[in-house]
């Protein structure tokens, strides 16, 4: 590869041959490696799509994230932490006014009454603060493992991936695993690569997902691992139609976060507008 930038690639990208359906082991732990060395050249500055400054709001946002988009929760989040910091200050939340402020986030009764809840258990169970532990995590009310895997990779820095609809999307049409069950899925994806990669290997799936793999129409003609990919041709193309698809910061519209790290901030993404703006 290397001829190939994040900005959409060239006519240059000739397709992958059909990955053969007798695939030897080895040989899908070799592609799997380069396709996730490839993705970490082209987003080099992946990150976590959620606006947090500590574990707690980073717990919070996630349980919210839940049938809803990252950016919509970024620009929900401000109001709610300025209300209720701490755990304890949510615990004691009037869960009228919490709804009313999350109202934007879609299912704001049920994710009220999950984030009113998980705040009581660590300001009960914990002391206030969010554990490291991924047995402890899983405990706490609307928290999962999925959601417990961002915590753990991304506040505390221990590996974990986050099986989302996009990773689930993505590694199938990958051949990395036939499962569809998200614990099936993270043991099979987690089976090829070593651990101290999964955090990282799981922003630049989701990564490539939003901005180019999409779920209806992927853009395969400016797609960097198209010699890679086994479903190449699901989706357009043709480079300069396929560009026309690309999303966020190569696509001249910003990304998911209002205070996005800086580094995505010199690659060319632009901030995302808050709550009413626009």
């Amino acid at each position: 590869m290397g001829e190939q930038d994040s900005g959409g690639g060239n006519k240059s990208v000739k397709p992958v041959k059909r990955v053969p359906a007798n695939e030897s082991r080895t040989a899908l732990v070799r592609r799997a490696r380069r396709i996730n060395r490839e993705l970490a050249e082209v987003y080099p500055y992946a990150h976590p799509e959620l606006d947090f400054e500590n574990p707690f709001q980073l717990l919070v946002a996630t349980v919210l994230s839940a049938q809803t988009t990252d950016l919509r929760v970024n620009q929900t989040t401000p109001a709610l932490f300025a209300k209720y910091p701490t755990p304890e200050d949510l615990a004691g939340a009037n869960p009228e006014e919490v709804e009313e402020i999350l109202r934007p986030c879609g299912f704001f009764r049920a994710k009220t009454k999950s984030v009113i809840g998980l705040s009581k258990a660590l300001a009960e169970q914990f002391g206030g603060e969010v554990p490291g532990r991924l047995e402890d995590l899983v405990k706490l009310p609307g928290v999962g493992r999925k959601t417990a895997f961002v915590v753990l990779g991304n506040a505390f820095g221990r590996p974990g991936i986050t099986v989302d609809t996009h990773f689930q999307r993505l590694v199938r049409r990958w051949k990395w695993t036939e499962a569809s069950d998200p614990d099936k899925i993270e043991a099979a994806v987690g089976a090829l690569f070593p651990k101290s990669d999964w955090t990282d290997l799981s922003h630049h799936v989701i990564w490539h997902g939003r901005r180019i793999c999409h779920a209806r129409k992927p853009a395969c003609g400016a797609c960097p691992i198209a010699p890679l990919c086994p479903a190449y041709g699901e989706g357009e193309t043709d480079p300069e139609k396929a560009r026309k698809l690309l999303k966020y910061e190569k696509g001249g519209f910003p990304g998911q976060r209002l205070k996005p790290p800086q580094a995505y901030l010199d690659a060319g993404g632009r901030p995302a507008p808050p709550l009413g703006a626009g």
